[in-house]
């Protein structure tokens, strides 16, 4: 299955730049999040410190994860002679620097752009008021601590797996590849949703935003070789 890199550049981007208008302009979100928080206990749906799944969900995630990625690049490293690594060296490549630059870029957009996680709004009993990404702060909101909830840090870990589908050659692995990496990350996304930790916006955004990374790497990859060749 070969994909026009450009086509898929424009297609994403515009995705990307429609969903966060969609969630601007609407309280898609809100409608979202209701379902997950009681009201009447005022607790969400998944008590962030339940053991059995924050090991699976988050923290056990996390250190597959960083072990898959170290295990590339230790390949890349001492085993690069190997016919295997020679025969799928790009795609280990594209995955490694998918798997750094897409949480990178992710907790870098995290940092800045001060907008608070649902489980911190007035709305569902916390302190800050219902600020989407690109609205201002009220005048006489004092703010103490810097909000970094947008988009998701956690589920861009997961999303960055889908550059597996330019490791694989068939078409039908590459589906598995997609199947299997979208499986993980909204897993992960989900999670930190039912917790109150992120709006639905924030992991669909993160979605869009990991697959046009990818999609630069490999642009820049494949241009990187022609030039060389």
């Amino acid at each position: 299955m070969q994909l026009n890199l450009n086509k898929q550049l424009i297609i994403t981007s515009i995705l990307l730049i429609g969903v966060i208008a969609l969630f601007q302009l609407t309280n898609l979100d809100i409608y979202v999040q209701d379902y997950f928080y009681n009201f009447e206990t005022k607790t969400w749906l998944l008590d962030k410190n339940e053991p059995i799944l924050k090991l699976f969900l988050y923290d056990g995630l996390k250190v597959v994860l960083i072990l898959f990625l170290l295990s590339i690049l230790i390949s890349l490293i001492f085993f690069r002679k190997k016919k295997i690594i020679q025969e799928y060296k790009k795609g280990l490549i594209i995955v490694l620097l998918s798997g750094i630059i897409v949480p990178l870029c992710v907790g870098a957009l995290k940092a800045v752009t001060n907008t608070p996680c649902p489980c911190k709004i007035v709305h569902f009993n916390g302190d800050y008021p219902d600020v989407k990404v690109f609205d201002s702060y009220p005048k006489d909101f004092v703010q103490t601590s810097k909000a970094k909830c947008w988009p998701a840090g956690h589920a861009s870990g997961g999303f960055a797996l889908l550059s597996l589908f330019f490791l694989f050659k068939s078409a039908k692995n590459q589906k598995r590849a997609i199947t299997f990496a979208l499986s993980i990350a909204w897993s992960m996304g989900l999670y930190k949703m039912v917790l109150g930790d992120h709006f639905l916006s924030h992991t669909i955004i993160t979605m869009l935003l990991s697959w046009l990374l990818i999609l630069i790497i490999v642009k820049l990859i494949t241009n990187f070789k022609r030039t060389k060749s």
